[in-house]
């Protein structure tokens, strides 16, 4: 039971969620017991799975259908918010219980303005009604206290319009509409840039001390923990294993997962790969390449030109890992899908192996396809649902050649190797986790024995711990298989641990690079420095004041 005083805010007191019948366990969360104080952040941390988001669900009242709170508590401002009526927790949600969820470009309207879902939060919540020009003062207040520019033009715009960061702020802003006493921040900055994650942090931290609010943040990531908590609460498997404060849980944690959790945020360690010798002659070489992706806006209005990727050349070893970091819309991802040949450039070369790849065409294009092979972000949108994960995988060597037979037993043989049983072979995507999704597109990649493998932001949607696994099979496997591995991330802790070289790029154009002790050690450029100062708990790992490069292995 967790004890109560003037201070709390929000008191959960041994609560349990069952689940419907047939479910993977009984309970969602079982016996879980917190607290939130005015004017501190407490910040629930765990994998997916761990029972953060329905805790956050629970508070709200939000529970999926056939999901029910079987025993316990949830105290607002010390009243049991189950005996709350329909009409009084209209009135919490939104008012004095804010929430911010993980992905913006869901939980906003794609049809409306923004600053009109903003303006619909301050009307709902606000008696008397406030004049029209009253609500769009406000509405332009709390975009500017956001921190996004031109608040007359940013509540024009519609979300597809927007990046993530500034849909993220938007969010913000609809939840600060009211002036909350408590913020449920569910992952609010899981799938952004570092430079992004850090100001969205920034924000939520300075709203909360300038308002007094109490603030759950739910994360999966310790080096957002050390950036902002106060108390930090750890959840496994819908149990509480460990609370403190972010001194007690961060730099002597008692339970065993929280060791776990802690050792699997990236950028501690190095992750070598035995006797592998990288070549010394270029295996792909990529020269002067240049991409312009023309928008058309309206009838009376001009195409917008982006120009994606700009002049950029680069070369790989056999057997050498290049990670390519930058912001969204730096064009790391159109510079590998440019390589990779998916997308034609305007101007520019690719030579594998001694050969033209752009000049390819046929038999001679399909032949050399199977040397260069990705890995995307999202591997629930790379595997098609209706398609069985063996058929996933045999399929492309079948269509290079290989009998039904002989590509299902190296299929088998391949999810062995990633860490799966061999029953994975009859089921369906939508029947793993996101890492064991990701596991079978590796799979798949490799079920063509390439040469060169490309991995798209591979690990960014993933839990620390399942991160960390997939970071350790992608390194073994190079080493196994002879890989050389083009590395995209927006993540420098991911690259220190699996990078030979970095290519750092913004704008469409390289910055700098440079082998990964001396990007660390010693960076040239200010763009870098701030990707490198915008790392999340930075010298964690080695203690207070510790300097990054103090901290990744030469």
């Amino acid at each position: 039971m967790t004890s109560m005083n003037e201070q709390t805010l929000l008191a959960i007191e041994n609560l349990s969620i069952r689940l419907p019948e047939g479910a993977d366990r009984g309970f969602a969360i079982e016996d879980v017991s917190l607290n939130v104080n005015r004017n501190e952040i407490v910040c629930l941390v765990g994998e997916s799975g761990s029972g953060k988001s329905m805790t956050a669900h629970a508070i709200l009242r939000l529970l999926p259908e056939r999901v029910g709170i079987a025993a316990g508590a949830v105290r607002f401002n010390g009243s049991d918010i189950a005996a709350v009526d329909e009409a009084g927790m209209r009135h919490l949600r939104g008012g004095e219980i804010s929430m911010i969820f993980q992905e913006p470009l869901s939980a906003l309207n794609p049809l409306t303005r923004v600053g009109q879902q903003i303006a619909e939060s301050i009307i709902t919540h606000t008696k008397p009604a406030l004049s029209g020009a009253a609500v769009n003062a406000r509405v332009q207040e709390l975009i500017n206290a956001v921190g996004l520019p031109d608040p007359v033009a940013l509540a024009r715009s519609y979300p597809f319009q927007l990046s993530g960061g500034q849909r993220q702020r938007i969010m913000i802003a609809m939840a600060m509409a009211n002036n909350p006493a408590l913020l449920l921040a569910d992952e609010p900055t899981t799938a952004l840039d570092v430079t992004t994650q850090k100001q969205i942090l920034a924000l939520i931290k300075q709203l909360q001390a300038e308002r007094g609010m109490g603030v759950l943040l739910i994360t999966h990531d310790f080096g957002v923990v050390a950036d902002v908590a106060d108390r930090v609460v750890v959840m496994r498997n819908g149990r509480v294993v460990e609370q403190g404060t972010v001194d007690e849980v961060l730099r002597h944690p008692k339970n065993d997962y929280t060791k776990s959790l802690i050792a699997a945020v990236p950028g501690g360690r190095k992750l070598e790969s035995g006797n592998r010798q990288i070549g010394t002659e270029p295996l792909l070489d990529a020269a002067g390449l240049n991409k312009t992706f023309v928008t058309r806006q309206g009838m009376f209005l001009p195409p917008r030109r982006t120009a994606a990727v700009q002049n950029i050349s680069l070369s790989l070893k056999a057997r050498e890992t290049i990670a390519i970091v930058g912001e969204s819309g730096s064009g790391k991802s159109t510079l590998g899908r440019l390589i990779m040949r998916l997308i034609e450039p305007d101007t520019g070369s690719v030579h594998f192996g001694g050969d033209d790849l752009l000049a390819q065409r046929g038999e001679r294009l399909r032949a050399m396809r199977r040397k260069i092979q990705i890995v995307f972000q999202d591997p629930f949108a790379a595997l098609d649902p209706r398609q069985k994960v063996g058929d996933a995988i045999a399929r492309g060597p079948m269509a290079y050649g290989a009998s039904k037979e002989e590509a299902f037993v190296d299929a088998r043989r391949l999810l062995a190797r990633v860490g799966l049983t061999e029953s994975a072979i009859n089921r369906y995507p939508h029947e793993f986790s996101g890492g064991q999704r990701q596991r079978i597109c590796i799979a798949r990649a490799l079920a063509l024995k390439p040469l060169v493998l490309v991995a798209d932001e591979a690990v960014s949607a993933l839990d620390v711990s399942v991160q960390s696994h997939i970071l350790a099979l992608l390194a073994e496997l190079r080493e196994e298989m002879n890989l050389a591995m083009i590395f995209i991330t927006h993540d420098l802790r991911v690259a220190a641990e699996i990078a030979d070289r970095i290519i750092v790029m913004r704008r469409g154009e390289i910055v700098e690079q440079g082998e990964t002790q001396e990007i660390f050690q010693n960076p040239q450029d200010a763009y870098t420095r701030a990707l490198l100062d915008a790392i999340p708990g930075r010298g964690m790992f080695a203690g207070p004041g510790a300097q990054l490069a103090d901290v990744v292995p030469a």
